[in-house]
């Protein structure tokens, strides 16, 4: 069956092992939809968050081939509904002086922050789901937005629940 994974890869904080592992969906002719990087609690190791559609099939292959690579400590392909997952989008947006409440009204409904106020522009900080940012673009689209820039989703597997 053909759909989206989130894979989250911890591999030794080293150089080179971003461009192995992705290099590995490369040759298996994946695209990769979103991937994030960052060092974990743990300075010695990092967490890659991969975005990837595919077969699972196909997947289970390259995950296969990941737990070879000596770098990889562990791999999970998180469960939709057993994840927490969030986004990172930063927003420059036409905002001439008659429409900024709007902005600023549409920036508080979901929550996020304005960020820089130029002389005809806000800067809007938001995190949340897919969902919620694809939203906030759709509306923010009507005042025109001038740059956008996105960091890719990370996630987590959730915690167990009590008495589970």
């Amino acid at each position: 069956m053909n759909m989206q994974h989130t894979l989250s890869v911890l591999v030794e904080n080293k150089p080179g092992v971003l461009t192995r592992v992705t290099s590995l969906f490369a040759r298996r002719g994946f695209n990769i939809d979103s991937l994030a990087v960052g060092v974990t609690e743990d300075p010695t190791l990092s967490r890659i968050t991969i975005v990837v559609g595919g077969e699972d099939t196909s997947l289970e292959q390259v995950a296969k081939q990941l737990h070879k690579l000596i770098n990889v400590i562990k791999i999970q392909d998180l469960d939709p509904h057993e994840m927490v997952d969030r986004e990172l989008v930063l927003f420059k947006v036409n905002a001439p002086a008659d429409r900024r409440h709007e902005i600023i009204e549409i920036a508080n409904v979901f929550r996020a922050k304005i960020v820089d106020v130029g002389r005809n522009t806000l800067t809007i900080e938001a995190t949340g789901a897919d969902d919620k940012l694809a939203a906030m673009e759709d509306l923010l689209r009507t005042y025109g937005i001038k740059e956008l820039a996105r960091t890719g989703k990370i996630a987590l597997s959730r915690g167990l629940r009590e008495g589970a």
